[in-house]
């Protein structure tokens, strides 16, 4: 017999949409603050696989990240610079001696970043952490940021940085 998983019924309204509403880019669901899910996991881990577990985990000595250390890494990204997620991955990995940095947390931590970033901007902090500086694979902006790509392009022409097609 096959074993089929529960799947969550969300009720829709008469426009089709989700109850509730939506929420706005950029805000968060109910839940941690970005500042509280800054703090996990606490420490970073180099773990080992043994056997590929896709294209993105291949076998080897893989770190897993944290935000703290994605946030510690973007702030040394100076006005008027830019580096790719990749750069920033293979950094880490060299310096945690790991053969790679996981893709997967280092992006879903980099949103924790930049939305975090927002939120201290939102409280009148005076210098936050310049997430805009990262670029993707290939040097494209990243739509998932606040605000968007146009958000970073912005920010990144009013530090003096070239945009190109």
């Amino acid at each position: 017999m096959k074993k089929v998983s529960k799947v969550k019924l969300v009720k829709k309204s008469a426009a089709g949409k989700r109850a509730g509403g939506t929420r706005a880019a950029g805000k968060r669901a109910a839940g941690k603050s970005w500042a509280e899910k800054m703090n996990h996991p606490p420490k970073p881990e180099v773990k080992t696989l043994t056997r590929p577990k896709g294209a993105n985990f291949p076998a080897g000595k893989m770190l897993i990240p944290t935000p703290k250390l994605i946030d510690e890494t973007v702030r040394k990204i100076r006005k008027g610079k830019t580096r790719t997620v990749v750069e920033i991955r293979e950094e880490l990995a060299k310096r945690y001696r790991a053969d790679y940095t996981c893709p997967l947390t280092t992006g879903i931590f980099l949103r924790v970043v930049a939305e975090n970033a927002e939120e201290q901007r939102e409280q009148g902090a005076a210098r936050i952490t310049p997430y805009w500086r990262v670029l993707q694979k290939g040097g494209a902006l990243n739509q998932k940021f606040p605000g968007g790509v146009a958000a970073q392009a912005r920010k990144l022409k009013a530090e003096g940085v070239v945009l190109t097609r």
